[in-house]
This record gives structure tokens, C-alpha cells and sequence, in this order.
């Protein structure tokens, strides 16, 4: 039996998180198989052929998979599942979306982001935005789980001889269909693979604030924006650089968490950054509880600064 990693992609690039879930596939030392869904997807089939511990590259080539509905996905996966004894993904919306549907389908336990694996059926996940760890186990003969992508080195793109095979998709599901698609065009770095992260919270006080303060520094220092649920819900950001339990976590070199108090809700999304410097007003704010460096200021001041001071 095998393991089967799901590769999330764009049609153009392939997810960095999905590196990281052909490293934790290898904890069941059995072939791992690389399941690659979409239209025109050759550029994304090379740039994993060459990935270390990946025996097998599964191609599912049709017109209706470009858009990668989760019921085509999760149809495709049912149909290929006897293969498998384990079936995971980097945990994000695109996988949050498709695996319970196909584990749904496939009568198993869907089991989300998992922050360690102990043994072949148990594992590590957090509950109540993190506070508490559980160990959980399933006796089910097929596991299908989607992984803490941050708690996991990326594989080397490099050393590995992947065999690719073609496999049919299955007829497009009839109940559903693509509409529309609105793309954010930004020379920024991706927030959820950005080595570097400026994130501000509601203090900013409004949407002009939060672009005039945070983006050049954000611009120095190569860096994505991000946003607490807060800034989101009150307009001062659009909800796809929301970072949190809710939005996307991220787990970059550098997070700068700018007027953000630290709600448990913020701060399970972020706390994975390497090293975290904190700017805020009150010195009692939990973001400082969290952070390796803390700046307690005005961040209209301090920000201006900061920015001014980066050659």
C-alpha cells in the first residue's frame, strides 16, 4: 500500500505547502504518490518529478478539472482510493474544501490539521485555537488527514526520480459548476509562503492608514501583508490577507504584528513565525507574550521609522 499526497496548485505554480506534505508522507515509509489534478498541467508535473521521496506522479488531465471543484476532486480521489492506506494534503482552504467530501464518500474519519504524527494512526492536532493539544487515533483502515504545513520541512526539489503515470478523471460532477473568479494582481510575495509578513490589526484605524503605514515598510523588506480578523471585518483589508485560525497561517522568517493585541484567535495563526516583533501601545497587550522582540510606541511613529531606518 501507498500514501497519497494531493498537490495543490494554480494551474501555474504548485503550492510550497505541498512540499511540506511529501515530507510528512514519508513517516509511513511506503511509496509516496503525488495526485496532480487541473488542465495544462505539465509545467506543474515537472517541477515535481524531480522532488525527493516522490515514487509516483498521478496526472488527471480534463477540461472541467481546471477549476478544481472539490466534487470533481473528491470523485477523482474515491476512484483511485484502494490504492491507499493513508490519503493527505497541506492543510489549507483548497484541501479543507475537497478531503472531507472524498472521506465522506469513502465512509472514513476526516482528520484536520495535524501537528504531528506519533504512529500510523495517531496523531497530534490542537483544539480551542490552540490552548490544548490532543492525541487522537483512528482505527480506520484508510486515513485521510490534511497537515500543520509549518511543523514540516519542505522535501528538497531536488535528488528524486518520480515516475509519472496518466490516469482518465471521472465524468464532471452535475450539481455544481465554476462561475467566476476575481484575482488580486499584487507584486507582493504570496502571505501564505512569504518569508517575511507585516501584519496590522484595527488600531491602523482605517483602510488608508493600513496601506499608507504598512506597505512601505512592507516594500523594503520584500515582504506580504497581513491582517487580523478585526482590520478584515471593519474594511481596513480584504479577507485574503486575513491571518488566523479563520484565514491563513502562516509560518514566515520574519512577522511584524503591528497594533495587533493578540487575540488566541490571531496568534494560532502566526505563532509558528520564526521570530516575531511586537508594536504596540499597551504593554500589557498578549501579542508580547508571543514575540521575540517588543516595541512598546505609537506605531504611527514607530512604523515611519522603522521604515526610514532599512537601507
Amino acid at each position: 500500500m501507498s500514501v497519497l499526497v494531493l498537490a495543490e496548485h494554480n494551474g501555474k505554480q504548485l503550492n510550497p505547502a505541498t512540499l511540506q506534505a511529501i515530507t510528512a508522507a514519508q513517516f509511513w515509509q511506503a511509496p509516496v504518490h503525488v495526485l496532480v489534478a487541473g488542465n495544462n498541467i505539465d509545467s506543474i508535473i515537472e517541477s515535481l518529478a524531480t522532488v525527493k521521496g516522490v515514487a509516483k506522479i498521478i496526472k488527471a488531465e480534463a477540461p472541467h478539472l481546471v477549476s478544481q471543484l472539490a466534487e470533481d476532486l473528491a470523485n477523482l480521489i474515491v476512484s483511485i482510493s484502494a490504492d491507499y492506506e493513508v490519503i493527505l494534503a497541506a492543510h489549507s482552504s483548497f484541501s479543507r474544501n475537497t478531503l472531507p467530501r472524498a472521506a465522506a464518500r469513502l465512509d472514513v474519519a476526516m482528520i484536520s490539521d495535524v501537528l504531528e504524527i506519533k504512529t500510523e494512526n495517531t496523531y497530534v492536532r490542537s483544539i480551542y485555537a490552540g490552548n490544548i493539544l490532543t492525541h487522537i487515533q483512528s482505527q480506520d483502515t484508510l486515513q485521510v488527514l490534511t497537515l500543520h504545513s509549518s511543523r514540516f520541512i519542505a522535501a528538497s526539489l531536488q535528488g528524486g526520480t518520480a515516475e509519472i503515470i496518466s490516469i482518465s478523471a471521472p465524468n464532471a460532477f452535475a450539481k455544481t459548476r465554476w462561475v467566476s473568479a476575481n484575482h488580486v494582481q499584487s507584486d507582493r510575495p504570496a502571505l501564505g509562503s512569504a518569508k517575511v509578513v507585516v501584519s496590522g490589526g484595527r488600531s491602523l484605524g482605517s483602510a488608508e492608514c493600513f496601506e499608507q503605514v504598512l506597505s512601505p515598510l512592507a516594500a523594503k523588506l520584500g515582504a506580504a501583508l497581513g491582517a487580523t480578523r478585526a482590520a478584515v471585518d471593519a474594511g481596513y483589508a480584504p479577507n485574503e490577507l486575513q491571518v488566523g485560525q479563520t484565514g491563513v497561517v502562516v509560518a514566515p522568517e520574519l512577522y511584524f504584528a503591528v497594533g495587533i493585541s493578540g487575540a488566541v484567535q490571531h496568534t494560532y495563526g502566526m505563532k509558528d513565525s520564526r521570530i516575531v516583533v511586537a508594536i504596540n501601545q499597551d504593554p500589557e497587550a498578549p501579542i508580547f507574550k508571543v514575540a521575540d522582540y517588543g516595541l512598546v510606541a505609537d506605531l504611527f511613529t514607530a512604523i515611519p521609522a522603522i521604515t526610514a531606518s532599512i537601507k
